[in-house]
């Protein structure tokens, strides 16, 4: 269904919500009794506006996909549905790539961010748990990914106060903790998870004074996740994932596990942290500021 309509003088009508990003948004995590997947941007969409069937949503999330897919690929089309409401979740597999540069994720985020929000639509953001984290890899391989995940929402944070987005503080939320909210594969929400996720959206809208309805519940429509379930998908499906990932991820990050080690025996670990966040306001203060001038990293 068309997020937007066009209006009698030509302009686009800003209705419905259209949803940007990678598997979390996708919904992956939270699958429907016929096949597919629902996830948090169904959910809160069913609870958005004056209606009470919520607004129409086209969710544009592809499993995979980088901030530059985003603004390369999703943002054309979100701009042709002139949508009402937007949202922008988008990283973590950034994070997970050799080549992760974050000048290059500052650069995608502002440009999706900035071209919604000058669209008029309301951008919807939030920051994302660490992947290491939630794996439950080794330190030396964790640390990195953390500092990786930490640059990006610092990011993301920033980007959405420039351009006065409602920003998620999702990597700080208590139920992030909570193993009952993830999904077997410990890296997308379980059903709750996204009902949580949902809700916390939901919160966020109505206190900006955004047209909401009930909030969605947190009755659940499946079965939790089990450990044993959790384990037989990692013996199984996310051997493979791991696998598919050794070519690209691996080799690269058991180099930055070694340079941890070395940084860890020599006490020095704080300088790779003031290289890291050093590196992430470099790329803040080179975005285009929104009038003309040069950002800042503040």
């Amino acid at each position: 269904m068309p997020a937007g309509a066009v209006a009698g003088d030509g302009r686009a009508e800003r209705s419905g919500f259209v949803a940007l990003g990678d598997s979390l948004t996708e919904g992956l995590g939270d699958p429907l009794p016929g096949g597919g997947w629902r996830g948090w941007a169904a959910l809160l969409a069913e609870s958005l506006g004056e209606r009470p069937d919520g607004v129409p949503l086209v969710n544009l999330a592809c499993s995979g996909a980088l901030a530059a897919d985003v603004a390369a690929r999703q943002l054309p089309a979100a701009r042709r549905l002139a949508p009402r409401y937007a949202s922008v979740v988008v990283g973590a597999n950034d994070t997970l790539r050799a080549a992760f540069a974050i000048e290059q994720v500052a650069a995608a985020l502002d440009l999706t961010h900035r071209t919604l929000s000058a669209d008029g639509a309301v951008v919807l953001t939030a920051c994302l748990p660490d992947p290491g984290r939630m794996l439950g890899l080794p330190a030396p391989l964790a640390r990195p990914l953390a500092r990786r995940m930490r640059a990006v929402n610092t990011v993301v944070h920033a980007v959405s106060r420039r351009y006065d987005g409602l920003h998620l503080h999702l990597a700080g939320h208590h139920w992030v903790t909570d193993r009952t909210s993830w999904s077997v594969d410990r890296l997308h929400p379980s059903e709750r998870g996204h009902r949580l996720l949902a809700r916390g959206f939901h919160a966020a809208l109505a206190a900006a004074g955004h047209p909401v309805g009930p909030p969605p519940p947190l009755v659940l429509d499946g079965r939790p996740p089990t450990r044993t379930g959790s384990a037989w998908w990692m013996a199984t499906r996310g051997t493979r994932w791991v696998l598919a990932r050794c070519t690209d991820l691996l080799p690269g990050l058991l180099a930055l596990a070694a340079q941890e080690c070395r940084h860890g025996l020599a006490s020095s670990g704080r300088l790779l942290d003031a290289t890291a966040d050093h590196a992430t306001h470099a790329a803040l203060a080179a975005l285009a500021d929104p009038k003309g001038a040069t950002a800042t990293a503040g």
